[in-house]
Parts: C-alpha cells; structure tokens; sequence
C-alpha cells in the first residue's frame, strides 16, 4: 500500500473534526514535518482561525516516534486530548493503518493520592496523620468538597483535578494530594500499584504522542531528572508563554509561614536541639522580612545574609536528623517524614541560592496585603537554560499566534536562547521562523485606533481624559466592550466610574466572579462590558457580536520597580544592547498582540481595537508595536471610529432581532 501524503492526511483529519481546509495550515504542517524529518527547529505563527493544533497533530501522528506536545492552558489541553486527538486517531487510522495512542501527563500534585485519600493528612500541630473527613465540619465549604472527592475517588479513572466538575477549592485539593517531594514512591506506598500520578506515568510511556504543560516540560529540563518519556520530537504551542512558565517553575521563594510551617514539621522528627536551630533561625528570619522594604537587592543585607546563613545551615542539620530518626509511635510514619523532609528542604534550596549569590540570579522582596512579606529569587534569564537543555537533542516546534513581534522573530528567538535566524555556528541551534497568515482579512474586519489627541498618560496619574473617551466610545458601540487595563487599579476605577456614567451598559469587573463565569455573562448579553487585567488579555475567546470594541487603556510596558523585568533590562544594556527595546517593548508587544486577538474570533466579526495611549502613534516605538498587531486599518480620528463602531452596533441590532 502507497504511504499516504501528508495533504491527504490533513484533509481527513480536518474533516473528522469538522473544520475547513486553509492554505496556512497546509504550510503549516508541511513546515513542521520538514522540521521533523530534518530534525530541525521551527518557529510558526498561525493566526487565530488557522486550525494550528491540526497543522502540528497530523505531521506529528504521520511520523510514527513519539512527539511531546505541551501547551500553557488547560483548555487547549482538554481541546486536544477530548476532541482533536481522538477524532484525528479515527481519521487517520485507516490510511496510517495503525491506531497511535496518546495520553495526557501533568505533574504529581494535578493528581488525586490514594495514600492521602485513606490514611489521613500529616498535621502541623501534633504528631502522626488526622482524618481529613472526621476534622472538617460536613456542612461547611470544605467537608463538601471533601466527601465529594471521596466519591469520586470510587468513579474516577484518571485522579486528575481537572476531570473532577465542578471542581474544588485549593485547599480541600492540598488535603488529597502530594507534590513530588512528598510522594512515598510506589514501591514504598500500599497504593502505589492503583496510584493515579504512576498511572499516568505508564500510559505516557506507551503513547505516541503525550499532551503536557508547560511546568512539567521546565521541570522536566531544569530538574535533570526525567519526568517526561524519552522523545525525539517536541511541539510547544501557546510558545509566547513559554519564558514566562519556565521562569516561574525556576523562581524559588521563602515567606516566614512557610519557614514555620517546616519548623513544625520538624519538630515531630528531628532531635530536640536541631529542632531549636531552626527554630531559633526561622525567628531571626522572620523579624527582618516584619521590617523589609518591597524591592530588588543588588546585594544582599549583611544582616539578611547571616539570617539565611543560619536558615540554611539549620535546614541542614535537620535534614540529617530526620534522615537518622526512627520513632515507630508516629502514625505512618514514613509519610510524616517525607512532608517534613518536603518542606524542610524548600527552605534550605532557597536559602542556599540566595546566600550563593550568582551573578545569573536576581533577588527581591515583596510585600501582598493577603500573603505578607516574601524573598524571591529568580534567573535574569531562561535565555540559556533553554538553548541548553530544550533545543540541543531534539526537533522543537514553537507554536503560537504571537511569535513575530516587530516584524520578525528573533525577538521571541532571542528569549528562549536562538542566535538570530541564519546564524551559523559550532553549537548554535538551526532554526526558521515562518509567519502562515491567517483566515481572516484583518483590513477589512478590524480598526486599529489610537486616541492621539489624549494626553500622554503618567505611572498613577489622573487620566480623566481617558475615562472620557472610554465613554464615548462605550456608548457609539452599544456596549460590546472587552477593557483591557494595565493594572488591576486602573481596571478597578474605570469600572467604578463607567458604572456610574453608563448604568444602562452591564460593567462586569475581573475579580468579582470567578473568570469562567465573567466570560459566560459576558458572552451572553451584548449590552455587557468586561474590564480586567492581564489573564482577560490572553484569556478570552468570543467570537460574535459581544465583543466589538477591545480597548486597551495604555502601552502595558512592566512596571519601572518591576524587579526582575528592571533587571533584565540592565542586564542587556551593560552588554550594549538596547534594553528597553529587548525586554520592556517585547514584553508590552507580545500583550498588545495576545489583546488584539481577542477582537476577531470568527470570520464574520467586525468592530475596533482601540488604544488609549498616544505614545503608539507619537513615539519611535510605536512602528515596533503596530507591526506585532494584526494588520488591521489604521487610524487616529475618533470621529470617524464613532461612526464605524455605530455602524457596526446597528448592524449587530439588525442581526439580533431579525
């Protein structure tokens, strides 16, 4: 039998799932299986519409090794295993005459422990485990989440959080689940053979294409030890998000509640006198973070750096007590250890990284009203951990709507560690970027308008001419309103001010319901507007009448104090670089193009992206930015963007009550 071509594959498997055939996804999936097959490096923007997931699923299943898809969301997770794989297994089945299996693994903490489960939580106060069903109250909030996670610890096939719906709070998932470091190992556990984490260990292994997330894909380079089976092929979509995730999995933090919780654990194990160590340290730490000051420290206080000393070395010799203690009048005992070592162990890898004092790492208090005080510690840059360890043994697709910023990609090429497309070298990643378009015509579907006659807008400041214009603008398109603020502040006080100017328009603010829900409501009454910050940026797909008018409230360049952004921004320009360019203008257009997107969903959509910030059409940057965005029509009359958006809403009315 003649091995089918990849169009004709492409065409059944875009059939099976009901979709419409486009030029960009063919060039799509013939670029990733060149990629594939020359073992190179692709960087591909599909626009919105484009169907990418197919365009890198089909290549992928045709290959016949396994291939590592990892993504940033749980929905296109979900999307991915619940609808696209399955269907395009079926389709493909009969001309690949092999049915490729797939699975779904995410880190051991996403999964239900049976150990927890039955035998009880390891407790801070007193010795050995407590039930967590006899402890909560039955009526409370807590107890029902908790008798529902007993039930459907009966029913469940995958212990995955995600398939439990309606899902639960945090803190009744923490009372039946374990991170790695907490995990008794399935040879030491009496659930090990029917552990749901190990389950999915073993289906990973025999699967063809394995769905992650981008966590696991960062620990999985940066721990060294594997969690991910061995692959030759890895596709990362939503790829914009990737330095974002890989940096936070490498950020450490030590919070005084977190220190005490490990002092308590300790107690139930260790001797007396490394108990008091720690004691005695996590008291010193605490008094300094009660007085410090938000911010990022070039150099560590003296007196900080004693009191981590001390942490550190305490942490230590607990560590080598606990290790060395058998106490058999502890309940289960070997999971209280391994919580105790857990916790124990945070605090001296933290402590120890900040007392080291690379030059690679940036370090910086913080302050939240909910959380207190906390001592984070992060890389300057992913840039080589990456290159290292992501693009040296195998093929790598990156896969985004948002890759190209400025016009080209080794902006985002530069962030994960890539030479400048083209460069040649001894150690230096081969890779291409390809830019497939995207279905829809962006001229004629979307306005992109910029209020340049607005006063240039300051940190903090009073943008009463702003709030004016939001107003307007409001009102010419009849509601249908997506508001996409800088911070959560300005979000706040828009909202409070257009609820009172415009009570006849819904102003529904980020926050005040859960995100699901704001997004449902939002969707289903076209009169209603949304205001939100960075998650509403990347977050919300609505295609149709309810969202003709996203406006941004200005440039979202990170915050002057932002201490690890700061950071990277001086970094670059002591090497001679342009920092605000490299790391601010990237930062603001990768958002302003993820904001942008939210407008045209569908190729029926009409309406304007709106951006309240002259600086876009007056500063040099500003041609930066416009060419990250859709290429949509350009203007700067706001007369003449009233009279679209009045049009459009008329047009909108028209349908809805026809």
């Amino acid at each position: 039998m003649t091995k089918p071509s990849l169009p004709e594959l492409l065409h059944a498997a875009v059939t099976a799932v009901g979709g419409t055939e486009r030029p960009g996804q063919v060039t799509m999936a013939e670029a990733v299986a060149e990629a594939i097959d020359d073992g190179s490096h692709l960087l591909v923007q599909a626009g919105t519409g484009t169907g990418k997931s197919l365009g890198y699923l089909v290549p992928a299943l045709a290959h016949g090794e396994r291939v590592v898809v990892a993504t940033a969301t749980l929905a296109l997770q979900r999307q991915l295993v619940e609808r696209d794989l399955p269907r395009t297994v079926d389709a493909l089945h009969p001309l690949l005459r092999r049915r490729p299996e797939f699975a779904m693994l995410k880190g051991r903490s996403n999964y239900l422990c049976l150990h927890r489960l039955h035998e009880g939580v390891p407790q801070d106060e007193e010795e050995g485990l407590f039930d967590q069903f006899e402890a909560a109250a039955p009526t409370s909030k807590l107890g029902q989440d908790l008798l529902r996670l007993r039930d459907w610890s009966d029913e469940t096939e995958s212990g995955d959080r995600d398939d439990l719906t309606p899902g639960v709070s945090d803190r009744a998932w923490a009372q039946v689940s374990v991170s790695s470091r907490e995990c008794l190992g399935a040879t030491k556990c009496a659930y090990g053979a029917e552990c749901f984490a190990e389950l999915a260990r073993e289906r990973a292994k025999l699967a063809e294409v394995v769905v992650t997330n981008h966590a696991l894909l960062a620990i999985d380079a940066i721990q060294g030890a594997p969690v991910l089976p061995q692959h030759e092929v890895l596709i990362v979509d939503e790829a914009h998000e990737l330095v974002s995730r890989v940096t936070g999995v490498a950020t450490g933090e030590l919070t005084p509640g977190q220190v005490n919780r490990a002092v308590r654990r300790a107690a139930k194990l260790a001797n007396e006198k490394a108990a008091d160590q720690l004691q005695t340290a996590a008291e010193g730490f605490e008094r300094l973070m009660e007085l410090a000051l938000p911010g990022r420290l070039e150099e560590i206080p003296e007196d900080l750096g004693y009191a981590l000393m001390a942490l550190r070395d305490a942490a230590r010799t607990v560590i080598s007590a606990i290790g060395a203690t058998r106490d058999k009048s502890v309940q289960d005992e070997d999971a209280v250890r391994k919580q105790a070592l857990a916790s124990v162990e945070a605090v001296h890898d933290v402590a120890e990284r900040i007392v080291d004092g690379s030059e690679y790492d940036v370090v910086w208090y913080e302050r939240h009203d909910r959380f207190g005080a906390s001592l984070r510690v992060a890389p300057m840059s992913v840039s080589g951990l990456l290159r290292e360890k992501l693009f040296a043994d195998r093929s790598v697709t990156l896969a985004s709507a948002t890759l190209k910023l400025g016009g080209d990609f080794n902006g985002v090429g530069a962030s994960m560690g890539l030479a400048p497309e083209g460069t040649e070298g001894e150690d230096v990643p081969q890779w291409k970027g390809i830019d497939v378009g995207s279905p829809f015509d962006y001229p004629k579907q979307g306005i992109l308008y910029v209020a340049k006659h607005l006063s240039r807008p300051a940190r903090d400041g009073d943008r009463g001419d702003m709030l004016d214009e939001l107003t307007e603008l409001i009102q010419a398109a009849g509601g249908r309103t997506l508001g996409l603020f800088s911070s959560m502040r300005a979000a706040q006080l828009a909202a409070e001010e257009l609820r009172t100017r415009l009570p006849e328009f819904p102003i529904l603010l980020q926050g005040e319901e859960t995100l699901g829900e704001l997004i449902k409501n939002f969707a289903a009454d076209p009169k209603t507007c949304l205001f939100g910050t960075l998650s509403l940026w990347q977050g919300v797909d609505v295609p149709g009448p309810s969202c003709q008018l996203v406006v941004m409230d200005k440039i979202p360049f990170p915050r002057p104090d932002d201490p690890l952004m700061s950071a990277r921004q001086k970094a670059v320009e002591d090497a001679g670089g342009n920092g605000f360019m490299a790391v601010a203008a990237t930062h603001a257009a990768l958002l302003m193009a993820q904001g942008a997107g939210r407008l045209v969903r569908a190729s029926g959509d009409r309406g304007v992206v709106a951006v309240l910030d002259q600086r876009l059409a007056t500063a040099r940057y500003g041609s930066y930015l416009k060419a990250s965005l859709p290429d949509f029509w350009y203007t700067t009359d706001r007369n003449q963007v009233r009279r679209s958006l009045a049009a459009i809403d008329a047009v909108a009315k028209q349908a809805e009550t026809a």
